[in-house]
């Protein structure tokens, strides 16, 4: 099983204290890459790049970039594309991003499946670009069959492969798999997980998102009150399972959302044997 993680540029020394213990510890198992998300608005266009030098240079991590519709004109991205093929980047991530509260519009690119026809257009194949996908359906889409056909246009233009929103529900994954499929979609679409580190902040994000929680995992949840320890470990055990689920579906990669924090994801991966195959 190959596995990549995510992580968001920091801001503070205390946030780069806590993102080098969690890269430290998440190195050891072996990732294919780690993912740097990508700081929209302002000053903070400048952390991922930074973020992304530091994980490459001081933890020896292959990291790969998030670059967005949200990050200006052609000549910005040009000059941040040049900056990554300089550091080193072979892969990116290209979204389109959400429009911060306070921003009056999005720059010179509007959807994502024209970012990644620039950056082929500029740069060729010399990155690997990864797309973003939605199985339980992206919360702006006006249809699920909508929605696919989007992520169909972003593969058309030139996309390597797809990480997918985080999602409970394994079903979801593998009907959105067959789905694209049918569509004539045949690169790797690699789930997203998401550990369970703060369920009051999940299940917020989630309604914004459009992640669905099962009502039964939020009813065990609210059954185990302030047991912080019962919590981690059902949190742990769900999605552990989740990804056993996914592996005996013939799933070869996993993608996790570390939110900058260790604990949460190595507790899923020490339940999971990925050197044998699931019984």
């Amino acid at each position: 099983m190959q596995l990549s993680f995510e992580f968001f540029p920091p801001k503070t020394d205390e946030q780069r204290t806590r993102l080098d213990k969690a890269a430290a510890r998440l190195k050891a198992r072996a990732p294919e890459y780690a993912s740097v998300t990508f700081g929209a608005g302002g000053s903070t266009l400048s952390y991922t790049p930074e973020t992304v030098q530091r994980l490459r240079d001081v933890h020896g991590l292959d990291a790969a970039p998030h670059v967005s519709c949200m990050g200006g004109t052609r000549g910005e991205l040009r000059d941040l594309l040049a900056r990554y093929r300089t550091l080193g980047c072979r892969r990116l991530v290209a979204l389109r991003g959400d429009l911060p509260s306070g921003m009056g519009g999005f720059g010179d690119f509007r959807y994502a499946a024209d970012l990644v026809a620039f950056v082929r257009a500029e740069h060729g194949d010399w990155f690997r670009i990864e797309v973003g996908c939605y199985p339980e359906v992206h919360p702006q889409a006006d249809d699920a069959l909508a929605d696919l056909r989007h992520f169909k246009a972003k593969v058309d233009a030139g996309a390597d492969g797809a990480i997918t929103q985080y999602f409970y529900n394994a079903d979801a994954y593998f009907r959105f798999v067959d789905d694209a499929r049918a569509l004539g979609v045949e690169v790797p679409i690699v789930p997203g997980i998401m550990p369970i580190a703060n369920f009051t902040q999940l299940r917020r994000f989630s309604e914004s998102c459009g992640a669905e929680i099962p009502r039964w995992v939020i009813k065990r949840m609210q059954a185990l009150g302030d047991d912080a320890g019962a919590v981690r470990e059902f949190a742990a055990d769900l999605v552990a399972g989740l990804c056993r689920r996914l592996a005996a579906g013939g799933v070869g990669s996993l993608h996790f959302y570390t939110l900058n924090l260790a604990r949460p994801t190595l507790s899923v991966l020490e339940r999971l044997d990925l050197r044998r195959p699931v019984q």
